[in-house]
């Protein structure tokens, strides 16, 4: 039985009647008007991917930055010169699985998942298994779907910055859909959380446990009367002394992601610039290249499963929605994470 009758059987349906599916798709690199919906085939599935019937999908920067091609150097680093290389946006993903690959042994038809995909705005997805793993219980699918990116990114520079219990953690944009998983698993760590974001934005860090909120367009975090042993900077672009002004004796600075600069490389050159600047100095800055895997996956849902950590969602659009979507996140308005439902 190949891939597209193993998928119709499992939802009995005449193998051949279901080879084609609904999607957001994108040709060319721009603003939020290269997205239109399409009907397309069915995405193919190697022999260590699964093929999900996509529920509910999560919207993250990454996707932005490959709706718009910006900064250059992505395109130069593999995804598309001219025009994206996959034509259906989208990574995170939450959905049933429908088909398995036949190197696939941790997954089987039925099986309720969350993970990274390669084209969720979609009715259907390819995963590799790596990417993927069981969604937790007590999530919705819409819940699951804007997890692993984001609470995979936060885990990841919680642990690059080797957070330890009784550590005060400075969270900058902690609002955002990174940030917001990072503040719940710095205080799940037992550090002393302060978060920093805009002032419509305070009462959500706080609702996340945050022990302390700062405004932004009120405080300044580098003033000098606060020390921090560890800074998470995801997606601001501070200079780097100022980064260090903040940073207790000895600490560390984490560089997530960059949203400024030019663009080519976008605020990427002051996370390269970040390790360079750490062999003068006591503090320790450095940049987090996150990975894409399921073991963060594994780590996360046990703390979620306790109640330790939650998706802070904004708004649920619909498939059609995404358009829209995007053209909140790109103007700053969403707090927390935007989940797109695709089926039921």
């Amino acid at each position: 039985m190949n891939m597209s009758e193993q998928m119709n059987s499992s939802k009995g349906q005449t193998p051949g009647t279901a080879n084609t599916m609904k999607a957001i798709v994108q040709d060319r690199y721009g603003s939020v008007d290269v997205y239109r919906q399409e009907r397309i085939a069915l995405p193919e599935v190697a022999a260590n991917e699964v093929l999900v019937r996509v529920h509910a999908a999560g919207m993250d920067r990454g996707t932005w930055h490959m709706m718009t091609g910006r900064p250059y150097l992505i395109r130069i680093l593999g995804f598309g010169v001219r025009g994206p290389k996959n034509r259906v946006p989208g990574l995170d993903v939450a959905g049933t699985v429908v088909a398995v690959g036949s190197e696939v042994s941790r997954f089987s038809v039925g099986d309720e998942v969350f993970g990274i995909s390669r084209g969720s705005f979609a009715e259907y997805a390819a995963v590799l298994e790596e990417k993927l793993a069981h969604k937790p219980s007590n999530l919705s699918f819409e819940q699951a779907a804007v997890v692993p990116i984001s609470a995979g990114t936060a885990l990841q520079a919680l642990d690059a910055g080797k957070v330890e219990r009784g550590q005060k953690v400075l969270i900058l944009g902690a609002s955002g859909g990174v940030g917001t998983f990072a503040v719940q698993l710095a205080k799940s760590n037992g550090a002393e959380v302060t978060g920093v974001c805009s002032t419509g934005k305070v009462d959500l860090v706080r609702s996340l446990g945050a022990d302390h909120v700062l405004d932004y367009t009120r405080e300044d975090f580098a003033d000098g009367t606060r020390r921090y042993d560890l800074i998470l900077d995801i997606g601001g672009n501070p200079p780097l002394s100022r980064l260090r002004r903040a940073l207790a004796p000895g600490g560390t600075a984490i560089i997530v992601g960059g949203e400024s600069g030019g663009k080519w490389t976008g605020g990427f050159g002051r996370n390269l610039r970040a390790p360079l600047f750490s062999l003068f100095v006591r503090e320790r800055l450095a940049m987090l290249a996150s990975k894409e895997r399921a073991s963060d996956l594994e780590q996360l849902a046990p703390l979620i499963e306790a109640g330790q950590v939650m998706p802070s969602i904004d708004t649920v659009y619909k498939l059609e929605e995404v358009p829209q979507a995007m053209g909140q996140l790109e103007a700053g308005r969403v707090r927390g994470k935007i989940a797109i439902h695709v089926s039921e």
